[in-house]
C-alpha cells in the first residue's frame, strides 16, 4: 500500500514520544532494583501479563520460572497466519494500540517493534439495520430507518450522536481509572445502571439507543442492557481520547513473541498447573508435564490467567471470602471471531472502509488487513454474547457458511470472492474460557477493589486485574503491577 511509510512515520513519531517517558526496566516511572536476595518466582501464565511482569522481575535480578499451558505465548493477544495465502494474518484478540496507551508503545519501541497506522474512522463505512443497507460517507446526512429528532437526524452515528447522549461530563467524571485512589465506589451513580438504561437517563429513546450500539450491542456481557455502564465508559476511555489508532506490523503476537524471546529459557510450555499451595514462607504448584505431576517451589507466585480459568484450580488454604466471591462472580464474555478470505477487496469499489455495523448475529464485520497490502483481503466478523454461542455451537465448516450467508445480506459479491475462512470461539478455549471479563450492573463497585490485591505470597496479573480490561495495555500494566509488588516485598 502506498502510504505504509508515511503510516510507519507516524507511528515512529510516537514511540520516539514513548521512548522519552519510560526506558527500560523502568516500571511506573521507577528504577525496579532488586535489594537484597533474589527471590525465586513462579509465574502462571504466559499471556502478556505474565511474561512482562516475568521480563520485569527478570531484569531487576530474580529468580523466574514460567509455567504456560499452551504452545505458544501470548493468551489472546493471538494473530492467525494460517490458512491465509499471500502473508496475509488477522487478528482474533487484542486489535487496537491507541495513542494513550503508553506502555503498549514503550515495549513495542524496546524491542523494535513497527507500527501501522489505522485509517481515520470517518472514511466511508457500511451499516445494516432493519433490512436496509445504508452508506455512511463524511458530510453526508444518512437516512436511517429509525424515528429520530431533526437535530439528531444531522449527527453523525460514530461520533457526535454518541457525545451528544454519553456526554463528555461522564469520561470527565471518570477521570484516570489508572491514578492513585481510582475507586469504582465514588462512581456508584454509573455503575449501578446498564450502559442502555444510562444512554436512556441522558435522553436517548429506543431508537436512537438501537441506532448508537448498531455493531456493538452484545460485544460486552450479555448485551448492553446486562453490563454496567461504569464497565463500558471506563473501558472505552482511552479510545474516546485517543486521536490515532495502530496495529503491530507483522501482527500484534509479534510483542508476547519479543518477551517469550528473551524469557524461553524460564517458560515451560505445556505445562498446566492444577494446584496452588502457600505457607508464610513459601508457595508451591503442581503442573502436568510430559503425562506426569511435577511440582515447584518458590518464594513468591505470580496467577496471571483469567478468573475462569482460576476458578477450577484446587487452591491450599482456600483464597479469603472477598477474593474468593470476585474469582467465582466475574463473569467473562463469550467473543467469536470468524475471518473471511476474499481474493480481491471488492468492497474497495464502492470507496467503502469494510467496516460494517449490523443488527445481525455477526455484529460488526470489517475489513482485518486493512494495514496489509496486496489485492486480497479478509473480512473478519465480530460477534459475542448468545451471537457468539450461536456461532460456537456450529462446526467449523457450518462457522463459515453461516457468516458468508450474512455477509451476502450487504455485500452480495461476497459469493464471487470467497476463498475460505476460519474461526475463533473463546469461551470453548480451555485456557481462556472467554474473550475478556465484564461486570453487571452494581458489581465493579463490589467486586473491582479485591481483584488485584495480593493474597498472601500470590500475586494476582492480567488485563481484568488493571484499569484497562481488553486492552494489552491492561496486561502490561498489571504485569509492572505485580513486578514491582514482588520487587518491593520484604521477603
Amino acid at each position: 500500500m502506498a502510504n505504509i511509510p508515511r503510516r510507519q512515520f507516524l507511528a515512529n513519531a510516537v514511540l520516539t514520544t514513548a521512548a522519552l517517558t519510560l526506558r527500560p526496566n523502568i516500571v511506573f516511572g521507577r528504577q525496579l532494583e532488586r535489594r537484597g536476595p533474589a527471590k525465586k518466582i513462579i509465574v502462571v501464565g504466559a499471556g502478556l501479563a505474565g511474561l512482562c511482569a516475568a521480563y520485569e522481575l527478570t531484569q531487576a535480578g530474580h529468580d523466574v520460572k514460567v509455567l504456560e499451558a499452551q504452545l505458544r505465548p501470548g493468551g489472546r493477544v493471538c494473530t492467525f497466519r494460517a490458512p491465509f495465502s499471500d502473508g496475509m494474518y488477522a487478528e482474533v484478540g487484542a486489535m487496537h494500540v491507541p495513542d494513550t496507551h503508553d506502555l503498549t508503545l514503550h515495549y513495542t519501541q524496546l524491542f523494535n517493534l513497527s507500527l501501522d497506522l489505522e485509517p481515520p474512522f470517518n472514511q466511508a463505512s457500511l451499516s445494516y439495520v432493519r433490512g436496509k443497507r445504508i452508506v455512511e460517507r463524511p458530510g453526508e446526512m444518512a437516512e436511517w430507518p429509525f424515528a429520530l429528532s431533526e437535530e439528531d437526524k444531522k449527527l453523525n452515528r460514530a461520533g457526535e450522536l454518541i457525545d451528544k447522549y454519553e456526554t463528555a461530563k461522564a469520561y470527565e467524571e471518570i477521570g484516570d481509572p489508572s491514578a492513585p485512589g481510582w475507586s469504582a465506589t465514588a462512581l456508584k451513580k454509573y455503575d449501578d445502571v446498564s450502559y442502555l438504561e444510562f444512554l436512556k437517563r441522558n435522553g436517548a429513546t429506543a431508537d436512537v439507543t438501537t441506532l448508537i450500539t448498531l455493531g456493538w450491542s452484545h460485544l460486552w456481557g450479555e448485551g448492553l442492557e446486562t453490563v454496567s455502564a461504569l464497565t463500558v465508559l471506563r473501558d472505552t476511555a482511552s479510545w474516546y481520547k485517543a486521536k490515532n489508532h495502530f496495529r503491530i506490523h507483522g501482527g500484534n503476537d509479534l510483542l508476547p513473541k519479543a518477551f517469550a524471546e528473551r524469557l524461553k529459557e524460564q517458560i515451560h510450555y505445556g505445562s498446566p498447573v492444577v494446584r496452588m499451595e502457600q505457607t508464610g514462607r513459601g508457595v508451591r504448584v503442581f503442573f502436568q508435564s510430559g503425562g506426569t505431576r511435577n511440582s515447584l517451589m518458590a518464594d513468591r507466585l505470580v496467577c496471571a490467567i483469567p478468573f475462569s480459568v482460576l476458578r477450577n484450580m484446587e487452591v491450599s488454604p482456600p483464597f479469603s471470602p472477598a477474593k474468593k466471591k470476585a474469582v467465582t462472580d466475574l463473569s467473562y464474555f463469550s467473543g467469536a471471531r470468524v475471518s473471511i478470505q476474499c481474493r480481491r477487496r471488492f468492497w474497495r469499489d464502492e470507496g467503502l472502509n469494510g467496516s460494517v455495523f449490523t443488527d445481525l448475529p455477526v455484529e460488526w464485520v470489517f475489513d482485518a488487513t486493512v494495514t496489509q497490502p496486496g489485492p486480497r483481503g479478509i473480512l473478519q466478523c465480530y460477534a459475542g454474547g448468545g451471537n457468539a454461542r450461536q456461532i460456537m455451537a456450529l462446526d467449523e465448516e457450518k462457522r463459515i457458511a453461516l457468516v458468508k450467508d450474512q455477509i451476502a445480506r450487504f455485500y452480495p459479491l461476497i459469493g464471487d470472492y470467497f476463498e475460505g475462512g476460519v474461526s475463533k470461539c473463546w469461551e470453548e478455549d480451555p485456557w481462556e474460557r472467554g474473550a475478556s471479563s465484564w461486570y453487571k450492573p452494581g458489581q465493579m463497585a463490589e467486586l473491582w477493589p479485591n481483584i488485584a490485591p495480593p493474597e498472601g505470597r500470590i500475586h494476582f496479573a492480567g488485563d481484568h486485574t488493571s484499569p484497562y480490561i481488553r486492552w494489552m495495555q491492561g496486561a502490561l500494566h498489571s504485569g509492572n503491577r505485580v513486578a514491582a509488588e514482588i520487587n518491593d516485598a520484604a521477603d
